[in-house]
């Protein structure tokens, strides 16, 4: 294929002569050559900081000297030449050690590998296990729901104070040395969180076996003294904080660091599968941290309650310890890689410019080398980014997005506890199984069709609002719900009657004489079918443990039988619901977490493509503040308040409310089905808007670099000379 008659350096001015080099061309790493031309022209094809690669040469002159021998080509001034001899190649190691063996990672592949194993570990902690533990550290430092909603949400406090500073610094400095730093800053943050677990001490239950029953109920929850536990939570608030700094350069820089090494055709598979990873890790979260939660906190030491007890606390830090040792462990290898790998330069001369056009040529200013290197251009570069309104749109839609997603990862195991009557470790596992097919494979998913059908930013737009519109349609599986266990005093009377809504009475004539206490809260099931608040307000004056494990208790005069006169039995843990709605509830609840996750990296993608090349970095960094300030932070609180309205009966914490102990199904349906309308219609009336408002540039407005053909093979392509002031990208 013939090369481009005028060849423009990195600013678009043109080249006065040609050089011409002895000797064959040299062919491109990926194996793609050029086409000679002919004998009497030789062609140069410009890499973006000038670098030359010769065309060929008439085998005739294999012995004439080349021309204007020790001179440059009259370049704009600033921009210096480097043939491909002279340029080397860059090595992986850590200062003068870089040794044969550590180039074999020297590869996207590699750096890819590394940032994987990163982001998973991110997200097992930061969105696996600490959401798993947060009962668990609630119960074992004393803490109030508010309280540890404060420990989550320095996370994203972190991230929102960081973002702009990495972002912009970052993206213009030494990429792989600001992601090593940051996440062995992430692993100091694990390591921090579990610390509380080594420096207090033991953990004792002061609650007996037959304590709860109607014979010995003696519970005295209000009289404990304060145990100054509580003031422990600044530490979780300060190792949150490092995982949200630590955690800032891995989805903006490494992001852009594998966008810059890769084809642009191939980006998005490579972001997908850094992305799936960064999804696979909380489901993975969910589970190790569910199967830790069955240990006992103090491990090693014998006790004779079982997690389905309320005062059980299980080995929630052994978590934080394996992921800080292993974070610590991976930042290793990212810190040796190099500012680029080697032969990423070949695909700058590739890249085709799908930037926004604004109408005042602002955009133009974004090309310039120098822009974004100091603290003079951060104002030009917020403002540039602020005239795009696609950018713009894109950020509100994700930023609806994010929302539904945290609130989603933050009460879809609630949601599961409630609907199916599970138990709170039952709940994450089974989420957890939902997450790992459905967003795993969503996000890489969409990195694939993108890949697959070479989609350019207005077709990535559109596949984002396909996606959106689908999950939308899903959302309405919320109509239907599973029916509430019956619960004595909270959803019927004890003789089987309606209750009136919102009166709660816990007490009749059957368990008049226990004096059973509301601080006691340990459900039970009949074997009647029907879930009381305690073993003491079921009447239930004795217990015994089978072989199996499970609590058993007799004599509950509260507990009707068919069988036999007299009382009934009740066995530990809320009963089992029969709903037949589970599968289609389940079902659907796929293709919403499918479809939110399959929009993610096509819109990603359309960020990285509707910004310079130059602005990628800190366009990321602005889009994550808008996504965690309108989406991350206020989306669990949004969806909190929604499902807490559902609430039949509350925890009462010496006369002061706590958490919510039992929802009412359909409330929580028709709850949830709101919230999801709202967001899913905003975020599909964003993606319009940013598809309407999206102008691509002109065929001519990428000089010299609307090299990459329409079917990604990376050959250049012949080129007009450039407009003046014309983009260089």
């Amino acid at each position: 294929m013939e090369m481009p008659h005028n060849a423009t350096s990195e600013n678009g001015f043109p080249f006065a002569q040609a050089l011409v080099f002895p000797g064959p061309p040299a062919p491109l790493e990926n194996g793609l050559g050029f086409d000679a031309p002919s004998p009497t022209e030789a062609r140069d094809a410009p890499l973006s900081n000038g670098t030359g690669y010769s065309g060929a040469s008439s085998p005739s002159d294999s012995c004439v000297k080349p021309l204007c021998p020790e001179q440059r080509a009259p370049y704009s001034e600033g921009i210096e030449y480097v043939s491909a001899e002279e340029e080397e190649e860059p090595a992986c190691g850590w200062g003068a050690f870089t040794p044969g063996c550590l180039q074999l990672f020297n590869t996207p592949k590699g750096i890819l590998f590394f940032l994987c194993v990163a982001s998973f570990l991110q997200g097992m902690t930061v969105n696996g296990f600490v959401n798993t533990v947060v009962t668990s550290i609630e119960r074992r430092f004393d803490l109030r729901s508010y309280q540890s909603g404060l420990i989550a949400s320095s996370y994203d406090i972190a991230a929102c104070v960081c973002l702009t500073f990495v972002s912009y610094f970052g993206g213009n400095g030494h990429k792989p040395r600001w992601l090593g730093w940051g996440v062995l800053v992430m692993g100091l943050g694990s390591l921090l969180f579990a610390l509380p677990h080594f420096t207090t001490g033991r953990y004792t239950v002061r609650f007996s076996d037959d304590m709860g029953t109607c014979a010995a109920n003696r519970s005295q929850a209000c009289a404990r003294a304060a145990s100054g536990l509580a003031s422990y939570r600044f530490v979780f608030m300060l190792g949150q904080f490092l995982h949200g700094v630590g955690a800032t350069p891995l989805y903006t820089l490494g992001v852009t660091y594998l966008d810059e090494n890769v084809k642009t055709n191939y980006s998005p598979v490579y972001i997908a599968v850094f992305y799936t990873a960064a999804i696979l890790g909380p489901a993975a979260g969910y589970l190790v941290g569910g199967m830790f939660l069955n240990i006992y906190t103090e491990i090693g030491r014998e006790i004779d309650i079982t997690p389905e007890n309320t005062h059980w606390v299980g080995a929630w830090w052994i978590g934080f310890l394996g992921a800080g040792a292993a974070s610590l462990l991976i930042s290793i290898p990212i810190l040796g890689y190099p500012h680029r790998l080697p032969g990423s330069q070949r695909y700058i001369v590739m890249r085709v410019s799908e930037a926004h056009q604004l109408k005042d040529g602002s955009h133009k200013k974004a090309a310039d080398p120098d822009f974004g290197k100091t603290v003079k251009d951060l104002p030009r570069s917020v403002l540039l980014l602020l005239k795009n309104p696609t950018f713009i749109f894109l950020c509100l839609a994700g930023a609806t997005e994010a929302t539904l997603i945290a609130g989603m990862s933050t009460f879809g195991p609630k949601f599961l506890e409630s609907q199916f009557s599970l138990s709170a470790s039952e709940a994450a596992t089974f989420f957890g199984y939902l997450v790992v097919p459905a967003g795993g494979g969503g996000t890489f998913l969409g990195g694939f069709l993108v890949n697959k059908f070479k989609l350019r930013c207005s077709g990535i737009i559109k596949l984002c609002l396909l996606c959106t519109v689908s999950s939308l349609l899903a959302i309405f599986i919320f109509f239907i719900h599973c029916p509430n266990m019956p619960m004595a005093g909270v959803t019927q009377m004890y003789e089987g009657s309606a209750l009136p809504g919102g009166h709660l009475n816990l007490s009749a004539t059957c368990n008049a004489e226990c004096g059973c206490l509301r601080e006691t809260y340990s459900p039970v099931c009949g074997s009647d079918g029907v879930v009381y608040y305690s073993p003491c307000h079921a009447g239930c004056r004795a217990s015994r443990r089978l072989r199996s494990g499970k609590k058993v208790y007799s004599e509950c005069s509260c507990v009707a039988t068919s069988r036999r006169p007299g009382p009934g039995e009740a066995e530990a843990g809320k009963c089992t619901s029969s709903c037949t709605k589970r599968p289609l509830l389940l079902f659907f609840m796929f293709v919403v977490i499918l479809f939110t996750f399959l929009s993610s990296i096509p819109a990603l993608t359309a960020t990285l493509r509707c910004v310079s090349d130059r602005q990628r970095s800190f366009a990321l960094g602005i889009q994550w503040i808008v996504v965690r300030t309108l989406g991350g932070i206020p989306g669990p609180i949004a969806f909190g308040s929604m499902i807490d309205k559902s609430c039949l009966l509350w925890q009462d914490q010496c006369g002061e409310q706590g958490s919510c102990y039992v929802y009412q199904n359909s409330a929580m349906s028709r709850y949830t089905l709101i919230a999801g309308l709202v967001y899913k219609v905003l975020g599909t009336t964003f993606f319009i808007v940013a598809c309407l408002l999206y102008k691509p540039p002109p065929a001519e407005s990428a000089p010299g670099s609307s090299g990459a053909s329409g079917n990604g093979n990376g050959d250049l392509e012949e080129s007009k000379p450039p407009l003046q002031g014309g983009e260089d990208k």
